[in-house]
């Protein structure tokens, strides 16, 4: 078995152990690992995202529906883009 790094002190017994079994897998199963941790995190940072933008959205919906929203002509909105890029 491979010996790992001790890149964390402060890391628990148990998390070495599973560092140490990931490490043991193929290339493969240790990318699907990775990845799977890594998206965990980015949903824990997107909680009450969805919520934002569903309320953002029906804000914006209301503001057409009673002709408060300021549109800016497609036209306008173009030129804009094509100045940029």
């Amino acid at each position: 078995m491979r010996k790992v790094r001790d890149v964390s002190r402060g890391m628990s017994a148990h998390v070495e152990h599973l560092t140490e079994q990931a490490l043991e897998l193929s290339e493969s199963e240790r990318a699907e690992i990775a990845y799977r941790l890594l998206r965990s995190l980015d949903e824990a940072k997107e909680e009450g995202v969805e919520e934002a933008w569903e309320e953002e959205i029906a804000r914006r919906v209301e503001e057409v529906k009673n002709g408060t929203a300021k549109g800016i002509p497609a036209e306008e909105v173009f030129r804009e883009i094509r100045a940029r890029y």
